[in-house]
Order: C-alpha cells, then sequence, then structure tokens
C-alpha cells in the first residue's frame, strides 16, 4: 500500500520543493520505492531531482489532460533512485483546461491508480497557491507534509493551510489529515523562532517531527548541481537531517500500522487527539 503526501504550504520559499525532493532521495536510499510528482508549472523539483525540464518529451501536464500514460512520463532521477513525474510551464495550461472537465478534481488521483502498488512513497511537490493543481494533489493524498519557518506569518498560513485540507476532507477526499509539520530554515539563535517551534509542539503535539531542518549552505548549493542533498553532500547538516526525517516519518508508519492491526484486533477505536490550527495564538 503506497503512502502518498501532498507537501504543500500556501505561502512560498519555506523549503516545499527542497523537502519535497531531498525527502525522496532519502526514503530512496533506504530502500524504498519512491514517486516524487512535481506538480508547480516551476519544475524546480524537477530540475533539482536532475532532469531538465526544457527538454522533456512529456510531463505531468500530458498525464493530467491524458495525452500520455504514467508509463509513458516517469523518469528515473539519474543520481537519487528515485521514479519522477516531471513538470516545465506547460503545466500552467493544465489549470485551465481541468477547468471544464467533468471530474477535474481526482485527475491525479486516477492517474497514479495506475502505478497500482508499485511505490511505497508518493510525494506531491504542491505549487505555492490554493488552485486546481494544488487541489488535485489533496484529493490524490492521504495526507499533508506541512513544511514552515518558524516565524510570525507562518503561523497565519499555517490556519489557513488547515482550513483548506479540512474542506477538501469535507467535500472530496475524506481520508485526508494533516501527516506532520515539518520546521524548516530552523535558526535557534532566533529568539521567535523558538516561541514559534514552542507553540507548534503545544499545540499539535506529536504531529510536529522531532526532526528540525536548519538553514544550511549545502543544502541551499544542491539544487544549482542538479541533485539532492544526500548525493551533493551526505555528511553535511542537511543532508543528515533529511535522513532523520525519513526515519522518523518510516518509525511512525511501523508504529501506525502496529496500532492498527492491536485496534482491531481488539475491537478499540484509537482515540482522536487531533488539534485544529485555529486554536494558535499569535506569539
Amino acid at each position: 500500500m503506497s503512502h502518498i503526501f501532498a507537501i504543500a504550504n500556501q505561502k512560498g520559499g519555506v523549503g516545499k520543493t527542497t523537502t519535497t525532493v531531498n525527502l525522496a532521495a532519502s526514503l530512496a536510499r533506504m530502500k524504498k520505492n519512491v514517486l516524487l510528482i512535481d506538480l508547480d508549472p516551476q519544475g524546480n523539483a524537477t530540475m533539482g531531482s536532475g532532469i531538465e525540464k526544457n527538454q522533456l518529451e512529456a510531463s505531468v501536464y500530458d498525464l493530467l489532460v491524458q495525452q500520455a500514460s504514467l508509463a509513458e512520463v516517469v523518469q528515473r532521477s539519474p543520481e537519487a533512485e528515485f521514479d519522477l513525474l516531471p513538470a516545465n510551464g506547460d503545466l500552467t495550461a493544465a489549470e485551465v483546461e481541468l477547468l471544464e472537465v467533468e471530474g477535474r478534481d481526482h485527475r491525479l488521483r486516477d492517474c497514479i491508480r495506475q502505478s497500482g502498488s508499485d511505490y511505497d512513497y508518493v510525494l506531491i511537490d504542491c505549487p505555492p497557491s490554493l488552485n486546481m493543481l494544488t487541489v488535485n494533489a489533496l484529493v490524490a493524498a492521504d495526507g499533508v507534509l506541512i513544511p514552515m519557518q518558524c516565524e510570525y506569518y507562518a503561523l497565519e498560513g499555517l490556519t489557513a493551510l488547515s482550513q483548506t485540507v479540512q474542506a477538501v476532507a469535507a467535500t472530496l477526499n475524506p481520508g485526508l489529515n494533516i501527516e506532520g509539520i515539518l520546521r524548516t530554515m530552523y535558526d535557534p539563535r532566533n529568539r521567535l523562532s523558538q516561541e514559534v517551534s514552542d507553540q507548534l509542539i503545544e499545540y499539535f503535539g506529536d504531529t510536529v517531527y522531532r526532526t528540525i531542518i536548519p538553514r544550511n549552505v549545502r543544502l541551499a548549493e544542491a539544487p544549482s548541481f542538479g541533485l539532492p542533498v544526500i548525493v551533493y553532500d551526505r555528511s553535511s547538516r542537511g543532508a543528515l537531517a533529511y535522513i532523520a526525517l525519513a526515519g522518523e516519518i518510516l518509525r511512525r508508519h511501523h508504529d501506525q500500522d502496529r496500532d492498527n492491526y492491536t485496534s482491531q484486533s481488539s475491537g478499540i477505536q484509537p482515540e482522536d487527539t487531533s488539534t485544529q490550527a485555529g486554536d494558535l495564538q499569535n506569539p
């Protein structure tokens, strides 16, 4: 069974694409079969995976408008050992074309089902806005991974995204939830960062990953070479952080599968301990 994550944040510049690429590479290094879907017309995840976006014969655009199959679009990241559905500026046209298509909200979900159980993890890099592409990602996913900086405006963005996730879950994808909140570009010397981090843990508890992604020069350099940081400099702090995140995610799912098995065997339903983002107070 695949775990499908939409990596999303309606605020740009929070490390969303960096997280998608480096988490995919880290999971692949842990012998997981991974598919990365670039759903951002900027194509940054495609370039960061070592694929030239301007030389694509087929892209995720062709998949969404049903001009190509998943097998015809998928490529292999040359250095990072995961599969990729690449994107470029053509994807912008898909937003317009899908508006008049029946079942437009679940086109991506239907496409992913073509892969069956081929992948352990499917990671979807969403555009930094709420549009038809983002809705497709949320409908296809079973969880949303939210990278965010620990700053004042990030809390407002988290509240808005949480409301979007709830709306999609109520109407289009009942199984959707927030998989985890990832603190990125973290500077422990910044007092505000510490305060926001403390509030996240207070209100979201275990939904906040223990792993923290630090500000790191090697992490910022890696995309310009078309490489995940785990390939570019595996010993860097950025690479070690994403390896730790992948390990934490794998442990979570192992524990969840074990708890679900125990609950089903005993007939006990797991307790809902989720917290709403609207409960957050400004720091």
